[in-house]
């Protein structure tokens, strides 16, 4: 039985390590070759290892994954790895190309490599990336809808007081109003938690119950309470969050 090779290009370690395993459970016959965290690492793994799969996430540093996939070899399959909205997911699957949405789930990827199974022993050609990247970001493009939110307006006594995203630990649903946590104290504003979640970073802001949203970047240790359910402790804080079971997923790869 042929062989087939793999590799892997994220930024993010956990990510790879955890896609790893799981491909290791699913298709242990699948050799990764080597494993990259930026565009151009890629690359040059892509021409040493001449792999069967490239598994590539769509924002890395350097070159993109789209921007790789242009530049890689016809007999390459290519499986992007995305946190992109919807709009990307509809435009992926209107092109037949593969992708793994994150956080990755065992399902998902368990459906991308029986496809690749079957495509690699029938021997079927990859479809040609740099015939439909266009098509695919344009997709993304009309999708974006409004831009990323970036500062938050609390009222503070008589004035304004700007927050920027950044600087805050978390946000947290309380009767008509939410509060919003950063290390220099609380404030309240009027904006619902399902409207801050359209407008946040999903890549750094995680919804972990019905009314929290936590900066993933202040997170400081993942633990299970007494009840089995994850609880996360953010840094610089002593108050523990809860999970919710339909949020835990998030915390797969970590």
């Amino acid at each position: 039985m042929t062989q087939f090779k793999a590799i892997i290009a994220d930024d993010e370690e956990q990510l790879v390590i955890y896609l790893e395993s799981m491909l290791s459970r699913i298709w242990p016959d699948l050799h990764i070759c080597g494993r990259a965290e930026n565009g151009r690492e890629a690359l040059d793994l892509m021409v040493l290892e001449k792999p069967d799969i490239a598994f590539l996430d769509i924002k890395m540093p350097g070159l993109t994954g789209m921007e790789v996939a242009r530049s890689c070899s016809k007999e390459i399959h290519v499986v992007f790895i995305t946190a992109f909205n919807q709009y990307a997911v509809d435009a992926f699957e209107n092109e037949a190309m593969d992708y793994l949405l994150k956080p990755v789930t065992e399902d998902r990827l368990t459906k991308t490599v029986s496809r690749l199974r079957r495509e690699l022993e029938e021997k079927r050609p990859p479809v040609d990336v740099r015939e439909v990247i266009e098509e695919v970001m344009q997709h993304i493009g009309r999708g974006e809808g409004a831009p990323q939110l970036k500062w938050i307006k609390a009222q503070h006594r008589d004035s304004i007081r700007l927050i920027s995203v950044d600087d805050v630990l978390y946000f947290k649903s309380n009767a008509k109003y939410t509060t919003v946590l950063t290390v220099d104290g609380e404030s309240l504003i009027k904006k619902p938690i399902k409207e801050l979640e359209d407008e946040l970073n999903p890549d750094l802001f995680w919804r972990i119950h019905r009314g929290t949203i936590i900066n993933a970047g202040f997170i400081d240790k993942v633990s299970h309470s007494l009840t089995g359910r994850l609880a996360v402790k953010l840094k610089g804080i002593s108050e523990i969050l809860t999970v919710s079971r339909s949020y835990a997923h998030l915390f797969k790869q970590m």
